[in-house]
């Protein structure tokens, strides 16, 4: 107890230094752009054909970033998965939990709903705020609301492994395919840049944050369901 309240106690030492730190000092705005991103804004349009400027530095300048977090996330669902994997079954998985109608009413129609517009948010990262992360996410969410809506739902572990392992596998694939094919790793050119603007565009790119959703929701997912299981629930 001592010890963790000190440590506590460090970290808001740490954080009002760093708060004081920025007022204490003479702190103003950059009024123009670094090298770096003078040309991400200047050629993106020309070099990878999004409009999403975003998606274009995510998966493509900086595609390596964006697949060490990939690993990080599963990383981080097989560890959660590997400590909550519990020793002994649910003795009680026969029977049937009763929830909430409304809420079960409300997930039977939504779900799908949800899953739909999570797929339209990876598929258009290339065009419009989104990507990959933030589709996944939103894909994870209808699950979230399933396993709420009905106790007893059970999701497939075999499913939900392959497309995880599917998505990652296909994702660096494009990326080595950039290496071979064009200039380097996840470069999107080895695909044709398409029409500036339409759905099918920006090379490489809607594929990638295609794999890049269902990979995330897939281990989101994954979390969730191991979550659910881990909890021995008695009616």
């Amino acid at each position: 107890m001592i010890l963790r309240n000190s440590l506590l106690f460090l970290l808001l030492i740490a954080f009002a230094a760093i708060i004081i730190s920025l007022f204490s000092t003479n702190y103003s705005e950059a009024e123009q752009l670094g090298i770096v991103a003078k040309h991400y804004a200047e050629n993106a349009k020309a070099e990878v054909g999004a409009p999403n400027l975003v998606s274009a530095v995510v998966v493509t300048y900086r595609g390596l970033d964006t697949l060490g977090e990939v690993v990080i996330l599963f990383l981080t669902a097989a560890i959660i998965g590997f400590m909550l994997k519990s020793k002994h079954s649910v003795n009680n998985s026969d029977k049937r939990i009763k929830g909430s109608e409304i809420l079960e009413t409300a997930a039977n129609a939504l779900v799908p709903i949800i899953i739909l517009f999570g797929s339209y948010i990876f598929i258009n990262g290339h065009l419009s705020p989104g990507g990959g992360f933030q589709g996944g996410a939103v894909i994870a969410s209808a699950f979230v609301l399933l396993v709420m809506a009905k106790a007893n739902a059970k999701l497939s572990h075999k499913i939900i492994s392959f497309t995880e392992s599917v998505s990652g596998f296909s994702f660096v694939i494009i990326g080595v395919l950039g290496i071979i094919l064009a200039a380097g790793f996840l470069d999107n050119t080895f695909l044709p840049l398409g029409k500036y603007g339409s759905i099918i565009s920006a090379g490489a790119i809607p594929i990638i944050y295609i794999f890049i959703g269902l990979k995330v929701g897939s281990e989101l997912t994954s979390i969730v369901n191991n979550l659910k299981e881990s909890q021995n629930i008695e009616i």
